[in-house]
């Protein structure tokens, strides 16, 4: 009876572990929906929405089936650093508020971008977040799929919550941006390439690396965005 009480309360753990880390790392995918989607036609929004999510969760399936394998690939997690540093500065760059109504309607191929978008940096993310779940799940094919399972309401909903605020609130649009920067530094120094090196080093770097990537994607959007106006004064 002691057996069976253990681990039904060890079952109980892994699944509000598993809901807490659902809710916390399905966060930044949201964001990236959110504003991947941003300025898009309502007709498209809610498609792409969903298909990207779809996508996405299949995409973690399969990083879930591989994770023993994938985690362990020197430079891989770099590569998926710096894909998430140029979808964050094309983020910023990108400013869908400018667009006459007839650029949104057609909205064709920003949509094809907005999922694009979505594959891309929530595989990247995605690298370290299945890992976590599966942690939480201990061997439980059961509590896997459940967390599976889980992270799709989260993200649609949670991308529908943050897009209204990204409305209602232009200046988060920045901090977002500033987050995936966070975000693709805190990755790189994950990297199984990097990891005995970034050891050695002084604490402070695990906090300087991701700092110096949330600056990079704030100024290089800037950058961008200057360059673009400038040249539609030509």
């Amino acid at each position: 009876m002691p057996v069976i009480e253990h681990g039904a309360l060890g079952a109980v753990v892994a699944v509000l572990q598993i809901c807490l880390l659902d809710l916390l790392l399905g966060g930044d995918n949201a964001l990236v929906i959110a504003m991947a989607c941003r300025g898009l036609p309502a007709r498209l929004w809610r498609r792409v929405v969903w298909i990207g999510t779809g996508a996405a969760v299949v995409l973690r399936i399969v990083l879930t089936a591989l994770t023993a394998l994938i985690l362990n690939v020197p430079y891989l997690k770099l590569v998926g650093a710096v894909l998430l540093l140029a979808i964050a500065i094309s983020l910023l760059a990108d400013k869908p508020a400018g667009r006459t109504e007839s650029e949104r309607a057609e909205g064709q191929h920003d949509a094809w971008k907005a999922f694009t978008t979505i594959i891309v940096a929530d595989t990247v993310m995605s690298l370290d977040n299945v890992l976590a779940v599966a942690a939480a799940a201990r061997g439980s094919f059961w509590l896997l799929s459940f967390g599976l399972a889980l992270s799709v309401p989260i993200v649609i909903f949670g991308s529908m919550a943050v897009a209204r605020m990204l409305d209602r609130y232009p200046l988060l649009i920045l901090a977002g941006g500033a987050l995936l920067g966070w975000v693709a530094g805190d990755t790189a120094l994950s990297d199984p390439a990097l990891k005995a090196w970034v050891d050695r080093q002084s604490v402070e770097l695990t906090t300087l690396v991701p700092l110096g990537g949330a600056a990079y994607v704030l100024v290089h959007a800037r950058l961008a965005r200057w360059l673009k106006r400038l040249k539609s004064f030509r």
